[in-house]
């Protein structure tokens, strides 16, 4: 089991602040788990008493319509942190985390977090920014909504699978997702959302098989989103 004070992971989130000695007693209580591929990690309104560290693999945070319909929020990767608002707030999560990829994710107790906020203040202002960060994504998201038209959202979508998450050896988009996913993220009807990548194989900016997706023109595709 990897040991937090040696993990690279962590240097993307709030645990870069940790001190050696802190590092090493939230490794001691840690838990290390596994999540294939659909599986979920944690329901909506589910009592956490703790927060995640994405130590490898995509996960997709979603919340629940009125319809019952699952909308996705946000895409996890490796190095980010889930929970930690719930954590903050004393509250029952509002959001689901589904594993897209196979997923490792470090679990750490709410009281070993809970210790860490009140010795060091630099992991306390560190987890404040992170949640401010979230808030100010949300925020850019309704006002994109708004403004901008379906089109230039899918693409991107598109152009943000590209540059976080990479290529397969074929050039195919690594994240795969479903036509409902790109229609949920972007907040559409997932009819819309398969005209408009349609629309886009049959101008060859992208070729499509099944669901991964290879950008053909990135050049073309970014010239859209920025008119």
């Amino acid at each position: 089991m990897s040991k937090c004070e040696f993990c690279i992971v962590r240097k993307c989130n709030a645990l870069n602040v940790l001190n050696p000695e802190e590092l090493a007693r939230i490794s001691k209580f840690k838990e290390t788990q596994l999540f294939h591929k659909g599986k979920k990690i944690f329901e909506e309104g589910e009592k956490l008493n703790g927060i995640y560290c994405v130590r490898d693999g995509v996960v997709k945070l979603s919340k629940l319509g009125v319809n019952g319909k699952g909308h996705i929020v946000k895409l996890i990767i490796k190095g980010d942190l889930m929970g930690q608002r719930s954590l903050f707030a004393q509250e029952r999560t509002n959001l689901s985390a589904t594993a897209i990829t196979d997923t490792q994710v470090c679990f750490i107790p709410q009281k070993e977090i809970n210790s860490d906020i009140m010795k060091n203040g630099y992991f306390a202002k560190e987890l404040l920014h992170s949640m401010a960060d979230e808030l100010k994504t949300s925020n850019n998201t309704i006002v994109d909504i708004a403004q901008k038209s379906v089109k230039k959202r899918i693409i991107e979508l598109l152009l943000h699978i590209n540059n976080s998450f990479g290529n397969d050896k074929d050039g195919m988009l690594m994240i795969e997702l479903s036509r409902e996913d790109y229609a949920n993220i972007v907040g559409t009807a997932t009819e819309s959302a398969i005209r408009i990548l349609s629309e886009l194989k049959n101008k060859k900016y992208i070729s499509i098989k099944g669901k991964k997706i290879k950008i053909l023109e990135l050049n073309k595709l970014e010239k859209i989103v920025n008119i």
